[in-house]
């Protein structure tokens, strides 16, 4: 059911960077602290720009929306604008002038909702229809709002060099890759979220650039430094010489997403990988200037973290954030239900209590060595609410960074996939679906990208070179028949067959997601303002065990499990109401894959 809501005033972020709209013209500006001179291309003319302290080159033009525009430098390299709002011929081509007021919002009473009602909804904008527009997604909104979710995270959308990439190569951060649409597209796909009653949050990426088409280093070098290393290039300069015009840059680009196109939240991409030793990090600027802007909305910042900073998601900190992805949870369900033990699944595989823990307190490692890295990881985090944490069984990079791309569903029994499925769907943390988990898609969800030349052969050889020390693929042969991650065939391997919900099984597993979110929205958002911490857990043999939630010291809710092909004993069964039901548990004897979901009274 669509909400009714009046027109919304135009959303304007004003910001020192890119092409503004202004009641004399478009005021064009360039932080190129390298160049003693800059030429602005635009409407067909070649104007030098002012050249003001601090790196700062400007021009005043009187010229329309739509108009397109670059940069020359003084080798004569052009260049598109860093903080371009547009890019309708890709990130090597110029860019085009927007007039952010042009679109007409229509969710003015919309002020968001409250975290704890979160049920995420991770899609990919490319693969998630045929056509693969944000205007097409628009179409498949009422699927979701079906099925029992609130909120659709996606993956990031800033301009990436050719046709189709995941988004983590973004270069032009500001500008929606023309691939799915124009910016407005974006903005109706936010509105039409809005009309019914779905956040959106959007993925963004401020730990590096990707290694095409971002000509930063040419005019302005201080936006980089040597002092770090990244796995993906060169580290951005958070805390060095010339960093404040660097910080700017991305904590307005939060902003802007947040303010231009209603952005209920950010998810940070491998913040891990953000170095800085500043008094304040750019992570804590960047909330509290989001937080402070909009005291009146429910924005939430989402982390991925893996060094697991629990000091970062205390509630009500200055500089804090919303949530972060629980890695930990989603490996001890991988590990449990598929058996597989190499590389980061080790530690899970060898102590099965860690994902109990995870369903518990939150992080599994709080300080411990953690083998896989030789090192200790994680802060205690008991005391932090549930909601502190984002649960899930699949995600973008779970599934995608596996060689082939496989689904959970590919990989484990239908029993054990419900089992952990109903564990993660029912905790008091926030669950995360990954599109088409719904009805266990058979589509894989490869790594795709689309760069030419020697970098499309690099990423293609880097890719099964990655595998090559894994056992299963020590043989070449089984190495070649990894798909070729520039190839168009993978990208639209991934795409969902929206069609095939029409299977009798797969409408069984629709109806089976849709019951499991129906008891969360009635039994579980209700605990939210009682359950305010981690909670306890036991083991019971191999694979099994407890879970308790509390309000103060009385227990409200209880999960016994045995996520394991073996019957387990040992477990105690608290009265109550069962809310969720999987397989048998019956006398203290949980049977294989069981799970129960208690309400205390």
């Amino acid at each position: 059911m669509l909400r009714q809501s009046g027109r919304a005033p135009a959303s304007r972020h004003a910001m020192p960077f890119g092409a503004q709209m202004t009641p004399e013209g478009v005021r064009f500006g360039l932080y190129a602290p390298a160049q003693s001179r800059v030429k602005l291309h635009v409407d067909g003319l070649v104007r030098e720009m002012e050249a003001l302290p601090e790196g700062w080159h400007r021009a005043l033009v009187p010229v329309p929306a739509g108009t397109r525009y670059r940069f020359e430098l003084e080798d004569g390299l052009i260049v598109p604008d860093p903080a371009s709002r547009y890019q309708p011929e890709d990130c090597h081509g110029p860019s085009e002038v927007v007039d952010p007021a042009r679109y007409q919002w229509h969710d003015a009473d919309w002020r968001g909702r409250p975290w704890h009602e979160a049920i995420l909804y991770e899609l990919h904008v490319g693969a998630f229809t045929p056509e693969g527009t944000f205007r097409a997604a628009i179409d498949r909104l009422d699927d979701l709002v079906e099925l029992g979710i609130t909120a659709i995270e996606l993956m990031p959308v800033a301009d990436f060099p050719g046709p189709r990439n995941w988004g983590y190569d973004g270069v032009l951060l500001y500008a929606p890759d023309s691939s799915y649409g124009p910016p407005d597209d974006l903005k109706a796909l936010v509105d039409a979220a809005h009309r019914r009653g779905l956040m959106v949050l959007l993925d963004v990426v401020y730990n590096h650039f990707g290694p095409e088409g971002n000509y930063l280093g040419a005019y302005a070098p201080s936006f980089f430094t040597d002092r770090y290393e990244t796995p993906w290039g060169a580290a951005i300069n958070y805390d060095g010489p010339g960093s404040r015009a660097v910080r700017d840059f991305m904590i307005h680009n939060a902003l802007y997403w947040i303010e231009e196109f209603h952005m209920d939240g950010l998810r940070l991409d491998a913040v891990h990988a953000i170095h800085d030793d500043s008094a304040e990090d750019l992570l804590s600027e960047l909330s509290r200037r989001v937080r402070d802007a909009h005291p009146d909305r429910h924005v939430h910042l989402v982390l991925e973290n893996e060094e697991n900073d629990a000091r970062r998601l205390v509630p009500g900190a200055r500089g804090g954030f919303t949530a972060q992805w629980n890695d930990d949870v989603h490996h001890g369900l991988h590990v449990a239900v598929t058996g597989e033990g190499d590389g980061y699944y080790a530690d899970y595989r060898a102590d099965p209590g860690l994902l109990a823990r995870a369903l518990a307190e939150g992080f599994a490692f709080q300080g411990e060595v953690m083998a896989y890295r030789g090192a200790p990881r994680g802060e205690p985090s008991g005391t932090l609410p549930p909601t502190a944490f984002v649960a899930f069984l699949q995600n973008h990079d779970q599934v995608g960074n596996r060689a082939f791309g496989e689904r959970i569903t590919a990989l484990a029994p239908r029993e054990a996939v419900r089992a952990a499925a109903a564990i993660y769907l029912l905790s008091p943390q926030v669950p995360m679906l990954f599109m088409g988990e719904e009805w266990a898609s058979a589509q894989p969800f490869p790594f795709f990208c689309g760069f030419t030349g020697d970098l499309a052969n690099a990423v293609r050889e880097g890719r099964r070179a990655e595998f090559a020390r894994f056992p299963a693929f020590a043989d070449p042969a089984v190495r070649a028949r990894i798909p070729d991650p520039v190839a168009e065939t993978t990208f639209l391997s991934a795409k969902l067959d929206w069609a095939a919900r029409e299977d009798e099984d797969k409408k069984d597993w629709l109806a089976w997601y849709r019951a499991v979110l129906r008891v969360r929205r009635e039994h579980i958002w209700p605990l939210a303002g009682t359950v305010r911490r981690g909670g306890t857990f036991r083991t019971a043999g191999k694979a099994g065990m407890e879970v308790d939630w509390f309000d103060g010291k009385t227990p409200v809710l209880s999960l016994r499990a045995n996520l394991g092909a073996d019957e387990v004993g040992g477990l105690s069964m608290p009265e109550g109401a069962v809310i969720w039901a999987e397989g048998e548990i019956e006398g203290g004897r949980a049977g294989a894959w069981s799970v129960r979901w208690i309400l205390r009274a």
